[in-house]
């Protein structure tokens, strides 16, 4: 193939594999240490090694590497550090379904075996969904790849947790958690999910002892009655108040408890009385707390009922409510059952029910670890976009909560504490002991827990660096730049970060959070498997190429809001890849055109004055836009002057300039290659793939001319470590851009009425155009509009003051009024209709600057901004008056 011609098509996949190879070859993504210039990082997120890429992984993925590579492109040092999470819970599931095919437990095994061979699982398919983040085009520096559980990062991990611990912010006791039954295992409060589901409320009588008097109370769990320590009524609620002191007995275990008055009970739901449970529900738990209250735990780890259910022990919860409720209505205690709608706690990685239950767990004090956190935000050493977050962020923070650290799970950070059999006191350490560090036995046995995943994924931003180690990528690296995630684990993950980064560094982790939001189908709706609207972005990418996908995603989305994907919008970006690939195409061919060299630069033509002012201003918007983390607006600007400008208008007004050949065929390729080549530049970033490939193509033909088209500083190696565009300060001749905006305008406005009147597009119609001051620079432009609005040559007219000839249809733009004879092809009335739909359009306009200007805003704007307004208006007002005297004259 010439070096000038391309195939008529993009052929992603002929592109895409073969790029990303080279550029990591080429070690393009390995950032070069200046000491003397501050780096740009950011640190992955870390996928689940379980995890299979889906919309949310393309998502942060095409949101970083744009960042990256827009960053690497300005010539900053850039490091996007990659890495996965052991993913303890999901896992630990994965190989426990494994061992269920094979009709054995992880207990049959024992631990050492299990976790060995979760490694080998690891081994085997761990690095899958790395691939697959390659193949969204990720430039990471996979030479800095991390895994949670690797060497370094488990050392981080138990440095933190010794640290925590020697200063009394980790401590170890019995409270109220969310336990999952199903895995066995402590939640924290972030990983229960609440779902509003139809449920029950039963109604039934609690027995006053020794008594025939009984207080009615309701509650949607009647299996945790066999757990009820007290009765609690409001201390106001004269219904209630003679029985506060006296004794109830539990439903058929006839268990003795009190009647209390508390300020907690609602008077006006159920029945104004309530059923007090610590060991199972929070809020009764606090009532337990105030009142010294039993706790009684009537549940299994697995949630069937224990012994202290009596002769319920052993039935599944489940299980349980129906024989217990059918004793009670047995013994005539019930009163009723009522539907009732009612939010249910549940595991966001199981879906199964959580049950409140007294454990013995791991817990880190998180007061004193938020107090700077909250700070750090106020102060302005980190930025959250978009700000609204800022306020949820304090307001968590605020009022958090301590957090439960341990998991009953084999898969992860096992917690580095040892429990003494002799003095039944706990020895932490950096390494494991030998004896108890606090009595010198040796009968020690270490604890069985393993940390909650967030907390090695807290320790993130500086642990892939090297801490606690001062490492070299630690003093340049940290703290990193950029920190860009969804905003749903702004809490599970973010806060943290920043709350260790200021424990254990004395520094912020980075300095801006950018939070995106959530991916939904083309309905809004969230995307899950249960409503079939799951896409699969490996089958998107089969289908549409990577860069459809991405260019879908980053221009979609603007910061904290959620995006909804249509395949149809992912489609319509293919074409965009292929109009790309189309115009350099043209681009391209055009080159065997242009001679060797200009004998005399050329003036430009209003044409070239046009698009290079237009591509001026799209450098400027595109600069602003990303410093205000508007990424999609910058996208779809550059698109819409792509597609809109460069090749819909100047592209094919190039073609008659190029017929003219010489120097005129010079400048016009020379201005065509400078767009194009800046287009590619401003669009790597979105997408790289087609942009790399074209841009590869331009330059080595650019190379190969004898003109040798180069850019100011000549061609780089490669366009993912090519310059960003810079704004320059070239003069804008103002007269020939608005010659060719106005010729562009009335080919535009003849290509309607032609649309409008069904003249065939083939036909050349006359047209006569009435220019005023302006018709000099159309007829200078006279073969531009006979080519784009198929014009007749010979019946074109163009003057100052030209009179409207006979049964024409005539046209408005600006202050140029053109007459299009059609006769035969319209009434009278449609071009009243017609007239009279633009006159109310250009009426409204008008109206709404009048009232514009005559508010504040002509006080307080810029004073260019108001006279260009004004200006405005006043055209406005020479269209709506020549319109006026067309639509009178047809009468």
């Amino acid at each position: 193939m010439s070096t000038y011609k391309l195939s008529k098509s993009y052929d992603f996949k002929a592109v895409e594999q073969r790029l990303y190879d080279w550029w990591e070859k080429q070690g393009f993504f390995v950032p070069v240490v200046d000491e003397k210039r501050k780096p740009y990082v950011i640190s992955m997120p870390p996928p689940n090694i379980t995890g299979e890429l889906h919309l949310g992984h393309a998502m942060f993925v095409a949101m970083e590497d744009l960042m990256i590579r827009h960053q690497r492109m300005r010539g900053e040092v850039t490091l996007w550090l990659p890495g996965s999470d052991h993913a303890g819970i999901a896992t630990q599931l994965q190989i426990e379904k494994e061992l269920e095919v094979e009709g054995v437990r992880r207990e049959d095994i024992g631990r050492e075996a299990f976790v060995k061979r979760t490694w080998e699982w690891k081994r085997k398919y761990g690095g899958i969904i790395t691939d697959q983040l390659r193949r969204l085009g990720a430039s990471c520096d996979w030479t800095r790849e991390r895994f949670t559980l690797d060497d370094g990062l488990s050392r981080a991990v138990r440095e933190a947790f010794t640290r925590l611990y020697e200063k009394g912010l980790i401590y170890r006791g019995s409270y109220l958690i969310n336990w999952s039954p199903g895995l066995r295992t402590a939640v924290s409060d972030l990983e229960v999910e609440y779902s509003e589901e139809e449920g029950k409320l039963y109604y039934f009588n609690y027995p006053i002892a020794d008594s025939e008097e009984a207080i009615p109370v309701a509650t949607t769990r009647p299996e945790s009655i066999l757990g009820d320590t007290a009765v609690a009524v409001h201390p106001e609620d004269k219904r209630f108040k003679h029985l506060v002191g006296k004794t109830c007995l539990v439903p058929m275990l006839e268990r003795p408890i009190p009647v209390i008055a508390d300020e907690y009970v609602d008077r006006e739901f159920g029945t104004g009385a309530v059923k007090v449970t610590p060991g199972h529900d929070p809020a009764d738990y606090e009532v337990g707390q105030r009142h010294d209250l039993e706790i009684v735990n009537v549940l299994n780890v697995d949630a069937t009922m224990n012994e202290n259910a009596g002769p319920y022990a052993g039935l599944d919860r489940y299980e349980c409510r129906e024989k217990l409720w059918g004793d009670m209505q047995a013994a005539g205690m019930t009163i009723k059952v009522e539907p009732y709608l009612m939010q249910v706690p549940r595991t966001q990685r199981g879906g199964e029910v959580v049950e409140p239950m007294i454990s013995t767990q791991w817990f880190v004090r998180m007061k004193k670890l938020a107090e700077p956190a909250l700070e750090a935000v106020r102060q302005g050493k980190i930025r959250i976009v978009p700000e609204r977050f800022t306020k949820v962020y304090y307001n968590w923070l605020e009022n958090i909560r301590d957090w439960c650290i341990s998991r009953q799970l084999w898969w992860g950070h096992r917690i580095p504490a040892w429990h003494c059999s002799d003095c039944g006191e706990i020895s932490v350490g950096r390494e494991d002991p030998e004896a108890c560090s606090h009595c010198g036995s040796g009968k020690i046995e270490r604890d069985p827990d393993v940390l909650d995943t967030w907390f090695s994924s807290g320790l993130w931003p500086f642990s892939t660096l090297g801490w606690p180690d001062e490492t070299a990528d630690l003093a340049y690296f940290y703290p990193t730049t950029m920190m860009e995630t969804g905003y749903d684990i702004l809490f599970f993950w973010v806060a943290r970060m920043i709350m260790m980064g200021l424990e254990f560094t004395g520094q912020v982790p980075f300095e801006t959070v950018y939070l995106h939001g959530m991916i939904r189908d083309e309905r809004g709706r969230k995307v899950s498997k249960s409503l079939g609207n799951v896409t699969d972005p490996l089958d998107v990418m089969d289908k549409y190429g990577t860069d459809a996908l991405r260019f879908t995603l980053l221009t979609g989305s603007t910061p904290g809001n959620d995006i909804n994907v249509d395949v149809q919008r992912i489609e319509a970006n293919r074409n965009f890849a292929n109009k790309i690939w189309n115009a350099g195409r043209l681009v391209l061919l055009s080159m065997e055109s242009a001679p060797e060299a200009p004998t005399a630069e050329p003036e430009p033509t209003p044409a070239d004055a046009w698009i290079q002012a237009g591509l001026a201003n799209l450098v400027r918007e595109a600069d602003r836009l990303f410093e205000a983390h508007q990424y999609a607006e910058a996208g779809r600007q550059v698109y819409e002057f792509f597609w809109s400008e460069f090749a819909d208008w100047y592209l094919e007004a190039s073609k008659l300039q190029i017929e003219q050949g010489g120097d005129r065929a010079w400048l016009t390729v020379k201005i065509m290659i400078r767009v194009l080549d800046t287009c590619l530049r401003l669009l790597h970033p979105f997408t790289p793939f087609v942009t790399e490939e074209l841009w590869g193509r331009l330059k080595a033909a650019c190379e190969a001319h004898p003109a040798e088209f180069a850019p100011d500083g000549g061609w780089e190696k490669a366009l993912i470590v090519a310059r960003w565009p810079q704004a320059g300060e070239e003069e804008v001749d103002a007269e020939k851009v608005k010659a060719f905006t106005l010729a562009k305008d009335l080919v535009h406005a003849i290509r309607n009425v032609r649309s409008e009147k069904g003249v065939e597009p083939k036909r050349r119609i006359a047209a006569v155009i009435s220019a005023g001051p302006h018709a000099a620079a159309l007829d200078g432009q006279r073969r531009l509009l006979e080519i784009l609005a198929r014009l007749d040559a010979d019946s074109l007219q163009i003057g100052e003051a030209l009179e409207a000839p006979d049964n024409a249809v005539p046209l408005v733009v600006g202050s140029v009024e053109a007459y299009l004879p059609l006769e035969g092809l319209f009434t009278a009335d449609e071009e009243r209709a017609r007239i009279s739909t633009e006159l109310e359009r250009a009426t409204q306009q008008a109206e709404r600057l009048e009232k514009l200007l005559a508010g504040a805003f002509a006080e307080r704007a810029p004073g260019d901004v108001v006279q260009k307004e004004r200006a405005r208006l006043e055209e406005l007002r020479q269209v709506i008056s020549k319109l006026e005297a067309q639509r009178e004259a047809l009468k």
